[in-house]
């Protein structure tokens, strides 16, 4: 889902339960996005890590990237001045009680990292809150291994170029739609294989998001500098 207000360029939301995982994801179907791919979100992803005292918040970006020497995935790189911001519900309520800021540094060629933190504004306007919690270096395309960090609050943090995780069979889609079939084929063709996106992913101790109900609900924005 995704839908433009004053500094929102795109929204995915997702809900989150203790006891399984609900996404969304979408590749370049607004003008906003077809006009600025860096913003574009394709996938949120929030799920328990092998480690169940930890969450794992993954977001990816700029969809449809090809691989190989010549691809763009080669040039495409995160956009100083958009951030990207997960907000967590953690009483029902549908309104953000934490927030996680991820902010690209084009000096240092790093994803910095701010929260999880209370919002001093919820809806669609942001400013970074408090001080940095995490930085990673971004991944090259092509790296031999990922470059991971870990910080002193125990939030290990990624970002960079990745395989496009989300299966979709968009031709087959497209038949149902137009009438000349009837539903999908098993296992069907993935679309998106081979392609490529940016990616940050975050893995977040337990401790650090407390809850009031034992749920949380998330939703991701990308939001641009005025």
């Amino acid at each position: 889902m995704k839908r433009k207000k004053i500094l929102l360029v795109a929204i995915t939301a997702l809900a989150l339960t203790t006891g399984g995982i609900i996404y969304a994801a979408d590749h370049i179907d607004s003008p906003s996005a077809t006009a600025d791919p860096t913003a574009d979100i394709t996938d949120l992803y929030v799920f328990r890590a092998p480690d169940p005292n930890y969450l794992v918040f993954a977001a990816n970006t700029h969809g449809l990237l090809t691989p190989g020497p010549a691809g763009t995935t080669t040039s495409a790189k995160f956009d100083e001045n958009t951030l990207i911001e997960f907000n967590i519900d953690t009483n029902g309520d549908a309104v953000e009680d934490l927030v996680i800021q991820c902010k690209y540094d084009a000096a240092s060629n790093s994803m910095v990292v701010y929260g999880p933190a209370a919002p001093s504004e919820t809806g669609t306007r942001s400013k970074l809150e408090g001080s940095a919690t995490a930085s990673v270096v971004v991944t090259a395309y092509g790296a031999a291994a990922p470059t991971i960090s870990t910080s002193a609050s125990g939030i290990k943090l990624f970002a960079g170029p990745r395989d496009d995780p989300f299966f979709f069979d968009l031709d087959q889609y497209k038949k149902i739609v137009a009438g000349t079939a009837t539903g999908f084929n098993n296992p069907g063709t993935d679309h998106f294989a081979g392609l490529n996106v940016l990616s940050v992913v975050l893995e977040i101790p337990k401790t650090l998001i407390p809850t009031a109900s034992g749920n949380i609900n998330v939703w991701l924005e990308t939001k641009k500098k005025i």
